[in-house]
């Protein structure tokens, strides 16, 4: 982002509302120049439309800015290493097979959010459903039929892919995943954590 504009959301973080004057004088910018900013700002959802701030003086209404809920997705977060952490403390106190029947359980949830076919409906609409469902969480996925018969479904990017290095259970609930999706039993040809260009999950069509 624009680094004045993401001073702006710094600004309004800290001090919950802000008018153009207050903002133009923390900046050292003019008001017009100000405004410019949080008129892209609004465009983007991120701040919301100003608010009349009562004056006990006569004089022009003086308007303040406000953040949106979505504004927060601009600051760092650390789920990575949350994750990382949970994670380890996981794998302390649980079993192996625990652990895979967490990762099902993980999986299954995360599938049925999934705007799925029907189970009767064309395998297609279904690997096109999986896709759509991926690719909204960033993914990069996309499927082909092969020359065997047999269906790949490719992601090109690991939405995991640092913590997945230390940590192969991303790996396995991608699996389960896609699994979860399909319906099908899908067997791994390559992987993203292991150097590959995708995670590439090759399955078998069921008798028609």
């Amino acid at each position: 982002m624009q680094a004045t504009r993401q001073r702006i959301l710094e600004l309004l973080r800290d001090r919950q509302a802000l008018t153009v004057d207050d903002l133009a004088s923390e900046l050292a910018l003019t008001p017009v120049t100000v405004r410019h900013h949080l008129d892209i700002l609004k465009a983007e959802g991120l701040v919301e439309s100003p608010e009349v701030r009562h004056r006990d003086a006569p004089g022009r209404p003086q308007y303040t800015f406000r953040l949106t809920p979505a504004a927060l997705s601009h600051f760092p977060k650390n789920y990575q290493g949350f994750a990382r952490v949970m994670l380890s403390e996981i794998r302390e106190h649980v079993s192996e097979a625990e652990m895979e029947r967490i990762l099902a359980g993980v999986a299954l949830r995360m599938a049925t959010e999934a705007a799925l076919p029907a189970a009767d409906a064309p395998i297609e609409r279904r690997l096109d459903a999986a896709v759509r469902y991926l690719n909204a969480r960033g993914y990069e996925a996309s499927w082909e039929r092969l020359s065997t018969g047999r269906v790949a479904l490719r992601t090109r990017n690991c939405p995991y892919h640092e913590l997945s290095q230390s940590n192969p259970e991303f790996c396995r609930l991608d699996l389960n995943l896609v699994s979860q999706l399909l319906g099908l039993d899908p067997v791994v040809e390559d992987r993203i954590s292991s150097g590959g260009a995708a995670c590439s999950y090759i399955m078998t069509l069921p008798a028609a």
